[in-house]
């Protein structure tokens, strides 16, 4: 009886073991049925890896056409009256610019003359000695020699005027003197600040008659033959502008400039009127 349920037990484990085994065989895929069954699909590179993207196609850049309007276009079609606006505009326009940096340079120059007379002049023992530590173009040193000059020439009939009253008018000569070289070139700035817009506004009306008078004579008002030629004379009026803008800023400045220095010349001479009238009644 042991020996028999033996048996039967190990009959059992192999029919379970085949179960089992026919089981994981009829769930297996079956990959050499696969590849046979599509060779063409294996076979085909197109499927097999992606296309490699095609570069994109750049679109013609326009050429870049030259605008046919603007200066150069107003000067070649201007008549004579054009082309001479715009030079004149132009000589207004140097004009003013060279007065100005000429002016501000000399501006700074006095500025430094006086500050050489302040250091210098006052340490001195005398007049002459002081007016002699001076440079020969200093406005300071021309007042002290117009100042010494009038103290040496007070005789005859500028003798009869009193000494103090002779002495105040030679310096105050001297001071009206140098005023009067401090405003070289500030007329020029006034005229070009006052007229060059209304030469512009001239061009440009002339510029716009012609352009009238050639649309007229084509017989053709379109937009593209008005503009061009309107537009162009509407900058000489642009110019006219650009060139009175710098001049009537420039004025401004140097008179106020001119003030201030004009301030120190005049304490220059008062502080020599004092010391001349000193030295006279020392001397006396």
């Amino acid at each position: 009886m042991p020996k028999m349920n033996l048996s039967s037990q190990i009959r059992r484990v192999a029919l379970l073991l085949l179960l089992c085994a026919g089981a994981a065989l009829a769930q297996a895929p079956a990959p050499a049925a696969d590849s046979a069954s599509s060779p063409a699909l294996a076979a085909s590179p197109a499927l097999s890896s992606p296309a490699a993207p095609k570069p994109p196609v750049m679109a013609p850049v326009p050429p870049v056409q030259a605008n046919p309007y603007g200066l150069r276009a107003l000067w070649e079609q201007g008549d004579l009256v054009a082309r001479a606006t715009l030079v004149v505009l132009v000589i207004m326009s140097l004009a003013s610019w060279y007065v100005l940096v000429t002016r501000l340079v000399a501006q700074s120059r006095m500025g430094g003359q006086g500050k050489a007379a302040a250091a210098h002049f006052w340490s001195a023992d005398t007049v002459r000695q002081g007016a002699d530590k001076l440079d020969k173009a200093s406005p300071y040193r021309f007042i002290a020699e117009s100042a010494l000059e009038a103290t040496r020439k007070h005789e005859g009939l500028i003798g009869q005027v009193d000494l103090n009253t002779w002495v105040t008018q030679s310096i105050e000569r001297a001071v009206n003197t140098v005023h009067s070289r401090t405003q070289d070139g500030l007329a020029v700035l006034a005229t070009v600040g006052s007229t060059a817009p209304f030469v512009g506004l001239f061009g440009t009306v002339w510029g716009i008659y012609n352009a009238l008078v050639r649309i007229g004579v084509s017989g053709q008002a379109s937009i593209d033959r008005v503009a061009g030629p309107v537009g162009e004379a509407l900058i000489m009026t642009a110019i006219g502008l650009a060139v009175a803008v710098p001049a009537v800023l420039g004025y401004n400045w140097l008179v106020r400039r001119n003030k201030i220095v004009m301030d120190e010349v005049r304490g220059f001479g008062s502080d020599l009127h004092t010391v001349l009238l000193a030295a006279g009644a020392k001397a006396s």
